[in-house]
């Protein structure tokens, strides 16, 4: 299947590197691509809370930041979305979770594109089944599950 996937970067410095980012955006198209069965068009923005908080007002009525927003815009011939990242949630969390913001940053990138696949997190069973795939996906990443971990003490 074909993988296509833009990168936009609003923040002056991306957690992990712009460089591994992308690759990683790269994979992880792919493995939409593969799990849908359809061709994947994906972009991507990192930003900060305070566009976040914006963007999050003007699409959702909702005045606050939040870590990840998907936008659907075609399912068929092939899934169309973007994925907007917020790198200061990433930051703020990863602190909280005693792990690299990266990997936090990472982890919205892989839940944006879930959701662009059809997955759900409104109720226990439809979170569970987001989080075992979410799971599996930053494990093919080569990066460790994010949720689970204990909260660093602060």
């Amino acid at each position: 299947m074909s993988a296509t996937v833009e990168l936009a970067v609003q923040v002056t410095r991306v957690p992990g590197g712009r460089r591994r980012l992308e690759r990683d955006l790269r994979a992880l198209a792919r493995q939409a691509a593969d799990r849908a069965g359809r061709p994947v068009e994906l972009s991507f923005a990192v930003i900060d809370d305070e566009s976040m908080q914006a963007l999050n007002r003007e699409a959702l009525d909702h005045d606050y930041p939040t870590d990840v927003l998907s936008f659907p815009y075609a399912e068929e011939p092939a899934v169309v979305g973007e994925v907007v990242l917020s790198a200061d949630t990433a930051r703020r969390e990863a602190a909280a979770r005693g792990h690299p913001a990266y990997h936090e940053l990472l982890l919205y990138a892989v839940h944006g594109v879930l959701h662009l696949l059809g997955y759900d997190d409104h109720d226990p069973a439809a979170r569970r089944r987001m989080r075992r795939a979410e799971r599996a996906v930053l494990a093919s990443l080569g990066m460790p599950p994010v949720f689970g971990r204990r909260r660093a003490q602060r």
